[in-house]
């Protein structure tokens, strides 16, 4: 019998496939050691790493990131985590790729203030115009604004990626409705970043249609990181085969289980 599985069903960014429609990020672990055993529980591909917070060759006697979740295994995907304006953001991604013997693939984030870590976007499209004309792959963190996420599409980013809420507040999804507009209007794949608490968060944006999800602060913050890895690709595997199978329409009248037709008496 022939059934859609979510593991064979691959994530394609910048015309390349992952088999993970997960995403993690790099930070907030107790050790080097505890970031390689969450990163291969959780079966990411992508790995993201803050250049401006993560040393990945830029201090040669700290320990290296890379000595953990090496590029042969994991794609890196290096972030602006901490930059305020769009100049910082572009000169963190060129040293990235400077770094990463030229890597083109990248994570955008323009941070507004340092409460609450909300996207500036107007830097953020000004950033996204630089790094596309200078030949980056980017991924972007956005608001959940319909209208700005198809500005960044139409800039040329490949892949658009909304949050759910704030980073590290583990509020799952606030507004789905956003969501959906920017899914049913996206070309690229829409992947859902920041605020994701739970296994049950993950597979609510798999199921919404997300093309995938990133994390880190629900993970690494959890009580047992190694098993809040392994919960959080198993959610994202279940949303996605939930999505793909097609749930039954919600209604007010109850519905049974078995046919009434024909029945015994």
């Amino acid at each position: 019998m022939q059934t859609n599985n979510a593991i064979d069903d691959g994530l394609i960014i910048a015309g390349t496939i992952y088999r993970s429609r997960l995403l993690v990020g790099s930070g907030k672990y107790t050790d080097l050691a505890q970031t390689r055993e969450a990163t291969i529980a959780s079966g990411a591909d992508i790995i993201t790493v803050a250049i401006r917070r993560v040393n990945i060759g830029q201090d040669p006697a700290a320990p290296n990131l890379l000595d953990a979740v090496p590029p042969s295994q994991f794609t890196i995907l290096p972030n602006t985590a901490g930059c305020y304006n769009a100049k910082d953001a572009v000169y963190t991604l060129q040293l990235a790729r400077e770094l990463l013997n030229g890597h083109k693939l990248v994570k955008l984030e323009v941070l507004g203030d340092e409460k609450t870590l909300f996207p500036n976007m107007p830097e953020t499209l000004k950033a996204a115009e630089i790094l596309v004309a200078d030949g980056f792959d980017v991924m972007v963190y956005c608001s959940d604004d319909p209208i700005q996420a198809k500005m960044l599409e139409q800039i040329g980013c490949v892949a658009i990626m909304p949050l759910a809420s704030l980073i590290g507040s583990g509020m799952g999804i606030l507004n789905p409705w956003n969501l959906s507009l920017i899914i049913e209007q996206s070309k690229v794949p829409v992947i859902v970043d920041a605020g994701v608490g739970t296994a049950s968060d993950a597979a609510i944006a798999m199921e919404l249609g997300c093309d995938g999800v990133l994390m880190n602060t629900a993970i690494a913050g959890a009580r047992d990181p190694i098993r809040m890895a392994q919960a959080m690709k198993l959610g994202v595997q279940a949303g996605r085969l939930a999505y793909l199978a097609g749930r039954i329409a919600k209604r007010f009248a109850a519905s049974p289980s078995s046919p009434m037709a024909g029945r015994v008496a």
